[in-house]
């Protein structure tokens, strides 16, 4: 009888110490933060300024590869280009594996999501790998259906000039007037489709990053954090604006272009500010909405930085044929990497 008055009682203090553990973990989800830090008013002062430096930066850092083509030392055929290109690729890489990912990972395991399925199963791997293969179905894809419809575009442009010819009586003035360019080269399609996937990639995480920035009223992890994200959206610019710049789009798709690129995290940043009221970084809904963002973000962002952007100038042509310039380039890569793992300490 005394064994089973114990064992209940063993039982009742187990029960008790679970429905605190989990009371407690749901009232921390719930609970206003006590942060000394935390301040609105100074907050949404930094969060302006960030908007300002930010828009400023990546502007600068996007546009620098375009208004440079006149430079000869930085046309897309010279090794500063490729070796500043690697260096932006890096950066785009440790984005992905050091800020991107490790968030995900961060959110979809909270203690504030229920153990059943989030703790069970690694969705950001499984989400990210999706996203990867899902990148290349895409890349795939685009340059396949860009090179059949450019592909066509000519042979109707090389019909059409034959008809002419024969109806015409002076063949030397239609020929002068009706002759069209070579069509698209392979390489140049793929530029273009490399560049269009890849600014979706940063347009996504820019906007969940600088949601983040714009819900937080913690002015000790903001102010860092803008710092960072100038530093992020500098370099990071660069790496596209020279995909921009190889794409050889013309003058209103280029502004398009570096439009979107600038005004994602500025934009996610005054959404985050209109939604601070509503948005609970610590809540459930919260919580999965970013982490799979996160995590198909970084699966696009590491499959881009890997496969289109280092792989594919390693082993082109350039690179291949100079030692040399390879060992600068991987340098200029790992400095990328690192600086930017290292901003992973504040962002």
């Amino acid at each position: 009888m005394a064994a089973y008055n114990i064992n209940k009682l063993l039982m009742v203090f187990i029960l008790y110490l679970f429905l605190k553990t989990t009371l407690a973990a749901g009232a921390k989800c719930q609970q206003k933060s006590t942060n000394s830090c935390n301040n609105k008013s100074e907050a949404l002062t930094l969060k302006l300024v960030g908007i300002a430096s930010i828009l400023i930066t990546s502007i600068i850092g996007v546009s620098l590869p375009l208004v440079t083509r006149s430079v000869p030392a930085l046309s897309p055929d010279r090794s500063l280009f490729i070796i500043i290109k690697a260096f932006a690729s890096g950066i785009i890489l440790a984005t992905g594996f050091m800020h991107v990912l490790p968030d995900s990972f961060d959110m979809l395991r909270s203690s504030c999501l229920p153990n059943n399925p989030w703790h069970k199963f690694p969705f950001t791997g499984f989400v990210a790998m999706l996203s990867a293969i899902f990148t290349l179905m895409v890349d795939s894809m685009a340059t396949s259906m860009y090179t059949k419809w450019n592909n066509s575009a000519s042979a109707d442009k090389v019909s059409l000039d034959h008809e002419m010819m024969e109806v015409a009586s002076d063949a030397a003035h239609v020929h002068g007037h009706h002759q069209h360019g070579p069509p698209i080269g392979t390489q140049l399609i793929r530029y273009r489709v490399l560049a269009m996937v890849l600014e979706l990639g940063i347009v996504v995480h820019s906007i969940v990053i600088g949601l983040g920035v714009g819900a937080s009223n913690d002015t000790c992890t903001i102010k860092p954090l803008v710092a960072a994200l100038c530093f992020h959206q500098m370099f990071e610019g660069m790496g596209l604006g020279g995909c921009i710049q190889q794409a050889e789009y013309k003058k209103m798709k280029k502004v398009t272009m570096v439009f979107f690129f600038s005004i994602t995290t500025p934009f996610g940043i005054a959404l985050g500010i209109t939604l601070s009221k509503a948005y609970k970084e610590n809540s459930p809904s919260a919580l999965i909405t970013v982490g799979l963002l996160n995590a198909s973000s970084a699966g696009l962002l590491i499959y881009m930085a890997l496969v289109d952007l280092l792989a594919s100038d390693f082993m082109g042509p350039k690179l291949q044929g100079s030692i040399k310039l390879q060992i600068k380039s991987y340098v200029a890569v790992l400095v990328g990497a690192g600086g930017m793992s290292i901003m992973a300490k504040w962002a």
